[in-house]
């Protein structure tokens, strides 16, 4: 099991080698279900300090619960509601420092203290959001955000 700070020399490099392990995985194969489902694992090795991984996929205009690892989790939100339905509605990343402050969080893990929620799009069109959750406030930084959304790009083309 691999951590975000032991492959490379820098956390940058580290991401680096994740989204060519996420090529590697998904090369061939076009299920979404079960892309989605080994990019949510991926992740959830790659991270330390996290306690929820996952997708929420477009459905008849909502957010509904896809591949994750970690608790159950709720099934679906609605466009504007959350922090995966403002980052869906707004269709940009959406880092949140310390979740308690975030007006209409959606508590589905009451361990969860910072969460980082990032749109996926094809062709022009939101698909659903990537959702990491944490225990941790302040886990989430920019370089964080830049790679996840890195990390995005790669996987979408295998959807």
């Amino acid at each position: 099991m691999f951590k975000v700070e032991s492959y490379g020399k820098t956390r940058e490099e580290n991401y680096d080698f994740l989204v060519k392990q996420l090529n590697a995985l998904l090369e061939g194969e076009q299920n979404k279900v079960a892309n989605l489902s080994n990019a949510s694992a991926l992740l959830n090795q790659f991270f330390d300090r996290v306690n929820w991984v996952g997708f929420y996929l477009m459905e008849d205009g909502e957010l509904v619960l896809g591949p994750f690892q970690g608790l159950p989790a709720c099934v679906r939100i609605p466009l504007g509601k959350g922090v995966c339905g403002t980052s869906a509605k707004e269709l940009r990343t959406v880092r949140v420092e310390d979740v308690h402050l975030f007006p209409g969080h959606i508590a589905c893990d009451a361990a969860s203290q910072s969460e980082i929620v990032v749109p996926m799009m094809k062709d022009g069109e939101l698909i659903g959001v990537l959702d990491i959750d944490s225990p941790e406030k302040n886990r989430f930084d920019e370089l964080d955000q830049v790679k996840l959304e890195e990390f995005v790009q790669a996987l979408v083309k295998f959807l």
